[in-house]
């Protein structure tokens, strides 16, 4: 009877330190990675300022042969669409629509992922002697949930990797 109290005992006291430890996570999660391009601004923005574009350059959507992709919108710029859905584990479902663009610096996009949340993605372009920094983020409230807090510690490492496939991509494209 006593080892059986020692361990209800030892699970409680684990339980409040994941439960107590998860509130002194970070709610907001960011990731971001960046890449020159030896390209004018200019000759990148089109790439990331339309959402079917993007496709040539994207780490998800090359994933999945079958994934059903719906456009509506504008063909670029703010309004432009795409929701997905795939069966493959990496790419789920989603919508991502263009929120805010200014030519040939930044485009921001809304990503809904259904019951696994929502999040902000921003393309920022700094054009320095005719090459061009791309800077990709991604923001993401991960709410209340412990496990969600958790959750977040691993961002980085799911979703880095993908964005630096993404802009090594985009780079070959419009260099090459």
């Amino acid at each position: 009877m006593r080892i059986l109290k020692w361990l209800i005992g030892i699970i409680a006291v684990l339980a409040i330190i994941f439960v107590g430890g998860a509130f002194l996570l970070p709610k907001d999660v960011e990731v971001a990675r960046s890449i020159e391009i030896d390209a004018p601004a200019a000759d990148i923005f089109p790439h990331i300022n339309s959402l079917k574009a993007a496709g040539e350059w994207s780490p998800w959507l090359g994933r999945d042969p079958e994934i059903q992709l719906a456009y509506s919108g504008p063909d670029d710029g703010v309004g432009a669409k795409l929701e997905w859905t795939s069966e493959h584990p990496q790419v789920g479902n989603g919508a991502q629509e263009i929120t805010a663009s200014e030519p040939d610096k930044r485009v921001e996009t809304a990503l809904d992922f259904g019951p696994m949340g929502t999040a902000l993605a921003v393309f920022d372009l700094v054009e320095t002697g005719g090459k061009t920094t791309v800077i990709w983020g991604f923001t993401t409230d991960m709410g209340n949930s412990p496990m969600g807090r958790w959750m977040g510690l691993m961002m980085d490492s799911w979703v880095g990797g993908d964005y630096e496939t993404g802009l090594t991509n985009l780079k070959s494209l419009v260099e090459g």
